[in-house]
């Protein structure tokens, strides 16, 4: 039986066993509703207290708040809508400022507040970086929100956000600042206060947890001043932010993920960037392999590498590698069926024709090289079996 080798983990990882064995043990033994004036609804709230800790202790943010969502792209939707309609006054044409290339858990709100009246202002990354010189002139006094990825789930290009809060503190004072860490979050040590983020995304499978997961992370000033609003009206559940019985089992193994992510977290690091490193290696070594462009960022994460095939588009050469057994893919998952170019690619300089041609390895640490030869070996037959057919 031929060997999976599975690259896409930017979409979606492989529930750990930690987080498996946690998901069972509190879907059979802690069932109660957290919200039940009862000892088994005490043990569920506890389970998810127990998590919020953890979450906080990953991001050296002891005082905030984590509202538990259903997905990262909810965790996003309410930091975006929640922030904008949080105070009457925004209604009146608040500006929301963002990056160029962002998920569309951030892009199709902001198009949704836009047609409410609200002015949205995309910012440039050209090669990965963001323009801080465009953003400071962005950041007028109606400015209420800046709203940036952390790592880019496409090019795996590193933002400085340290540098974006910096410059928000000294010309927009009030605006908040929204990170999506989804593709930082234990790939990378964050911490909430340097980083200088009013809110933060987090999910769940990204990290080797269950699926249909998220959490905002929100500073304890951005509570106090309700700053925030709901966006899922009801029982007034997640400190009256986000109605609904919470997911008590996937919760505790979103929690005993981040867990399991945090211990061993520089060794892991350091066995990401040795594979991408690897890769790039092997991809400018190779003479066969000399026409494929990589896209590398300067600063960039440990786990993300896109490569741009010659004139062999991205999804021709995504189903060849999948009969191998090699799973890769050819731009975010959530828009992989759009069949869109990568807004993503387009940002960062790629051509029209070069996005349509791109594909996004992404691993995780239990990948090795041998994982990379057999990646390099199938991209080297796929070049000379697909080019002849082109």
């Amino acid at each position: 039986m031929k060997r999976l080798i599975y690259l896409d983990n930017s979409a979606t990882t492989r529930i750990c066993e930690e987080a498996l064995a946690k998901y069972n043990e509190v879907s059979l033994s802690t069932y109660g509703n957290p919200s039940s004036l009862h000892s088994f609804g005490f043990d569920a709230e506890k389970e998810i207290k127990d998590v919020r800790r953890a979450i906080c202790d990953s991001l050296a943010a002891k005082d905030a708040s984590v509202i538990f969502t259903a997905s990262g792209s909810e965790a996003n939707n309410l930091a975006i809508t929640g922030r904008a309609f949080s105070k009457e006054r925004y209604k009146k044409g608040a500006k929301i400022i963002t990056t160029e290339g962002e998920h569309a858990s951030v892009t199709e709100p902001l198009k949704q507040l836009e047609k409410s009246g609200f002015k949205i202002e995309y910012v440039p990354t050209r090669a990965g970086k963001i323009d801080l010189d465009a953003l400071k002139r962005e950041l007028t006094a109606d400015v209420i929100l800046v709203t940036a990825m952390m790592v880019n789930n496409e090019t795996g290009a590193l933002y400085d956000i340290k540098s974006v809060s910096e410059i928000m503190k000294e010309c927009a004072p009030d605006a908040l600042l929204h990170v999506d860490a989804t593709q930082s979050y234990l790939k990378l040590p964050i911490s909430m206060r340097a980083l200088g983020a009013d809110m933060i995304t987090l999910s769940s499978h990204k990290i080797a947890g269950p699926k249909g997961v998220g959490a905002l992370v929100v500073a304890p000033w951005v509570i106090k001043s309700k700053g925030i609003s709901p966006i899922i009206f009801g029982g007034g559940q997640e400190g009256g932010l986000r109605s609904g019985t919470e997911n008590v089992p996937g919760i505790a193994a979103f929690g005993a993920a981040v867990r399991h992510g945090v211990a061993g977290l520089a060794k892991k690091r350091e066995a990401l960037e040795n594979l991408r490193s690897y890769l790039i290696e092997k991809l400018t070594r190779v003479p066969t392999l000399a026409e494929i462009s990589i896209t590398n960022p300067v600063a960039h994460a440990p786990h993300i590498l896109n490569i741009t095939l010659p004139s062999i588009k991205s999804e021709t050469m995504l189903h060849y590698l999948s009969a191998e057994g090699i799973f890769v893919s050819s731009g975010s998952a959530c828009s992989s069926n759009s069949h869109h170019l990568s807004s993503a690619l387009i940002a960062f300089g790629r051509s029209e024709r070069e996005a349509d041609c791109s594909i996004r390895i992404s691993f995780c640490a239990e990948n090795t090289k041998e994982d990379v030869d057999a990646l390099c070996d199938a991209l080297e037959q796929g070049l000379k079996k697909l080019a002849r057919i082109r």
